[in-house]
């Protein structure tokens, strides 16, 4: 069963109002949002990766989930499978330096030993007065993102051939945009983060609306080649929906429209572009 068939399958289980039908990066229950993201050693971060690195990460990413809900953090609870003594001490040091940086307290968790790859979890918790969905495009809305897209995916290459850069801190310690998702949350119609690639997170958006959209390549703010950064992922940058006419007030660039239909299209100053094979990743 792959990623799509198994939320399927759960969503006959999630039946509260709260779960929003599985269909969004978190849960909103009255002002409270909660989100879980795992990370796995081999799949989201590398073996030699620093431990403190891993931690904020795995603080980050789950972070950025709530940044897409315009949430502000309160805490958050881990999961830790205990193993290699000096790696846990490393982990144990960036996770303290990642909350004190993000201003969250660590509620509590569950620890197990463990062998093997790691697997590592974190539930975050906030509070938003307004959550967006993602799922709440209209036709002629803008789609929009801030900041860059692709440095990640530079890092990780960097990471994996023991190479240095200044690439290498977007992949290890991504930044949530958790002031911008509070400015956002107000006036956004669809909300979500970049984690898994522009591409196939933009289609995700229009699908979860029931439209079609449409992207202009030559737009988007890459690092590299434009094609490779829109594919892929780890960015956690904010995607977003705004009717035609207004600006955001946050610094994002305008990407492309939301349109009746379905699918997604793809241009480059203004030819059609096919699509590539992989929209971006997919468990």
């Amino acid at each position: 069963m792959d990623e799509a068939g198994f939320i399927a399958a759960l969503r006959g289980l999630a039946t509260d109002p709260a779960a929003r039908g599985l269909a969004d990066d978190a849960a909103v229950l009255g002002d409270l949002v909660f989100t879980h993201d795992m990370i796995v050693e081999g799949v989201h971060f590398l073996p030699g990766d620093p431990p403190g690195d891993v931690a904020w990460k795995l603080l980050a990413v789950n972070l950025s989930d709530l940044a897409a809900k315009g949430a502000t953090p309160i805490g958050c609870l881990i999961g830790y499978p205990l193993g290699d003594g000096a790696w846990d001490h490393g982990f144990v040091a960036g996770l303290g330096e990642a909350l004190a940086a993000f201003g969250v307290a660590l509620l509590g968790g569950d620890t197990v030993r463990h062998q093997g790859p790691r697997s590592l979890g974190l539930t975050a918790i906030g509070r938003a007065p307004i959550a967006p969905s993602r799922s709440g495009a209209q036709p002629g809305d803008r789609l929009w993102v801030t900041g860059r897209i692709g440095a990640a995916g530079i890092g990780l290459e960097l990471a994996r051939t023991g190479r240095d850069g200044p690439e290498l801190a977007a992949y290890r310690r991504p930044q949530p945009r958790l002031a911008e998702g509070r400015l956002l949350a107000p006036i956004v119609h669809a909300m979500m983060d970049v984690s898994d690639g522009l591409l196939i997170d933009a289609a995700r958006m229009a699908a979860a609306s029931g439209l079609g959209v449409a992207i202009a390549l030559d737009l988007v703010p890459v690092c590299g080649d434009p094609l490779g950064a829109v594919t892929a992922g780890d960015d956690y940058e904010l995607l977003f929906a705004l009717p035609d006419g207004i600006d955001p007030p946050v610094a994002a660039t305008a990407i492309g429209r939301f349109a009746a239909g379905a699918g997604l299209t793809l241009s480059d100053h203004g030819r059609a572009v096919p699509l590539p094979d992989r929209l971006g990743w997919s468990h």
